[in-house]
């Protein structure tokens, strides 16, 4: 049977097809599949709409191997490129390469990651709410027990369904009912030195009151469609390992192949519907 690269390399990426699967198919060996997959030549296509949100995140393969993507916040994969760590330097030089191809950068969905906020303070950010749930959760676990967590944990679980005014007005009486327990303090006789007994819940609060300034740049900028949240990125994410794990045991090199097909047929669909 002969064997048609580019419909081979669709089968294996799109049809999730493994490498035996596709030997047994063709009735070749699964060194035959391999080489012909990597004969298929995966470069790179990305979108250069003309403004755009840009959402960014980074997800991970293992350890120092993950894939730093900038999406639009139309479903528009604008970049991505392979990172060891995600660092803001990384992201900032992402996006200068948008700039370069002389995309108008309306708005910026990201993490809390520290510094990076700062670092891109030209333009109006939106921290992802469900990380700062996420950060808030990591301090008062998934099930708390004392009565203040539990009240803070109902009122994260508001931030992406309510208003500016509705959260911060339930955060700030939140706050005025347990200020004095959040600044208990405990005395050490062996260090003669006090401190605070909720750490980790002033910690939970301190990080809303940290990022505060970002958490409703959707609400404060309506005309510009700013989502609150990465979560059509990180639905791209789980997409892409749900295909993935059909392929375990790839190097380190085919597996950023992989990705990179993965990444040009949405490129590709997209433009395909769009035309």
């Amino acid at each position: 049977m002969r064997i048609n690269n580019q419909q081979l390399w669709q089968e294996y990426t799109e049809g999730k097809q493994t490498y035996n699967q596709l030997s047994k198919r063709y009735r070749v060996s699964v060194r035959t599949i391999q080489r012909k997959l990597d004969e298929v030549d995966v470069n790179q296509v990305f979108h250069k709409p003309r403004e755009c949100v840009v959402l960014m995140d980074t997800t991970y393969f293992g350890r120092n191997f993950g894939v730093m993507v900038f999406k639009s916040s139309e479903g528009q994969h604008l970049y991505w490129k392979f990172v060891k760590y995600e660092t803001i330097k990384e992201y900032v030089s992402g996006i200068d390469y948008l700039k370069s191809q002389n995309i108008t950068i309306k708005g910026i969905v990201c993490d809390g990651r520290k510094g990076l906020f700062n670092a891109l303070q030209f333009y109006p950010i939106q921290m992802c709410q469900f990380h700062q749930v996420a950060i808030v959760t990591r301090y008062i676990t998934r099930n708390p027990k004392v009565q203040a967590s539990v009240e803070l944990k109902e009122l994260m679980h508001l931030l992406p369904k309510t208003d500016k005014e509705s959260f911060f007005g339930g955060l700030e009486q939140w706050h005025i009912k347990w200020e004095e327990y959040l600044n208990e303090r405990a005395f050490s006789p062996d260090t003669g030195k006090s401190r605070y007994v909720h750490k980790r819940l002033r910690s939970a609060y301190r990080s809303l009151e940290r990022n505060k300034k970002y958490l409703f740049t959707w609400y404060d900028n309506m005309e510009l469609g700013i989502p609150n949240t990465n979560n059509q990125l990180e639905g791209t994410f789980t997409d892409l390992k749900n295909k993935l794990r059909n392929h375990n045991g790839l190097s380190q090199k085919r597996k950023e192949k992989f990705i990179n097909g993965f990444f040009k047929a949405s490129v590709l669909k997209v433009s395909k519907q769009k035309s």
